[in-house]
């Protein structure tokens, strides 16, 4: 498996605060960008792949909501995990 439970705390202490905190929001943005990448990758080789396709679009949805509410909410949060992540918007 790609994302084994090591690798999703440390995604979510680095960018969440604690491992714990899987409720953040910039921690579920930085987990849903690690998803799209690996997708991503997936996707160069299996083109045909309908079903991760549909998937991919989902997450992505699913973090531009995220960011949305993030920005709303705190603009300072919102600048610091685009600019962490390297997203631009």
């Amino acid at each position: 498996m790609y994302l084994t439970k090591e690798k999703k705390a440390e995604i979510f202490a680095k960018h969440g605060g604690k491992a714990e905190n899987t409720g953040s929001a910039e921690g579920q943005i930085a987990l849903f960008t690690y998803r799209i990448n690996h997708l991503t990758q997936h996707l160069r080789a299996n083109h045909k792949d309908y079903a991760t396709e549909r998937a991919l679009v989902k997450l992505v949805g699913k973090r531009k909501s995220l960011l949305d509410y993030l920005k709303k909410k705190d603009i300072e949060r919102y600048r610091a995990i685009i600019a962490e992540l390297g997203l631009r918007k």
